[in-house]
């Protein structure tokens, strides 16, 4: 299995670095995670858009959806003329973006599979297990496992022991750590820290630890180091190009 990240940017992009979105590849499979800001570019950079099997989003928010609008897009309009495109999200997370063209006009370019967080499904080579992670909006964490090797990515989402549940034993987890060591009051239970997905982390015994994100302006390294207090781990910050393998 191969995550490549194509934005790890918080809340919006910047001039560097698109909003949350992971191309995730295993065995002549694609799945895009998350469809943030400005992710639509760097997947381009490496794939046309018809080669794209699956997109799953983890929730409504626009940093993380809002770039599946012009991918539908491309799909429809580019003149390929591709399948459907399969796409996973929790119930009613997809309303707002879809809404943005008139009714219908992208009806033929996806195939919309709705799901309750906390349920289980395959997308192709992947089982998915899902669960639901204290967010201001339904959030769906997921893990992928492919019988050889794991992934969890939480996308937003404040502590929880079922975060740990989930990620236990998993080779890669990519988690939301939008600050490094404390949460503004009006974020507390909604958001993490990086001190929190350290910990978290820990608790489930991951092999290595992606932090993503960050709200723009915060320190990376600052994040690594107060990610370091609680996991011992290999730490990383999600930044496009940024390639692993599990």
């Amino acid at each position: 299995m191969r995550v490549t990240v194509l934005g790890g940017s918080g809340a919006f992009p910047t001039a560097a670095e698109p909003c949350s979105g992971f191309l995730v590849e295993h065995d002549g499979f694609s799945l895009l995670v998350d469809a943030g800001y400005a992710v639509l570019p760097q997947l381009m950079a490496l794939m046309a858009v018809e080669d794209l099997d699956a997109v799953y989003i983890s929730h409504g928010h626009a940093d993380h959806c809002s770039d599946l609008n012009p991918l539908l897009r491309a799909r429809a309009l580019g003149g390929a003329d591709p399948a459907p495109l399969p796409v996973y999200a929790p119930h009613r997370a997809l309303d707002a973006v879809l809404a943005l063209d008139r009714p219908g006009m992208l009806d033929a370019a996806l195939v919309s599979h709705h799901f309750d967080p906390g349920d289980a499904f395959a997308i192709g080579p992947f089982d998915v297990r899902t669960t639901l992670l204290p967010h201001w909006l339904p959030n769906a964490a997921l893990r992928l496992d492919t019988g050889t090797a794991s992934l969890v990515y939480t996308g937003d989402g404040g502590p929880t022991p079922d975060l740990v549940a989930l990620a236990q034993g998993t080779d890669i987890l990519i988690a939301e750590a939008s600050y490094a060591t404390e949460t503004p009051a009006d974020s507390t239970g909604q958001l993490c820290t990086a001190r929190d997905a350290a910990r978290q982390a820990a608790k489930a015994a991951v092999g290595r630890l992606v932090l993503t994100h960050l709200h723009p302006g915060t320190d990376p390294d600052e994040h690594v180091d107060a990610a370091s207090d609680a996991y011992d781990g290999r730490t990383y910050v999600a930044t496009s190009g940024l390639t692993l393998e599990a």
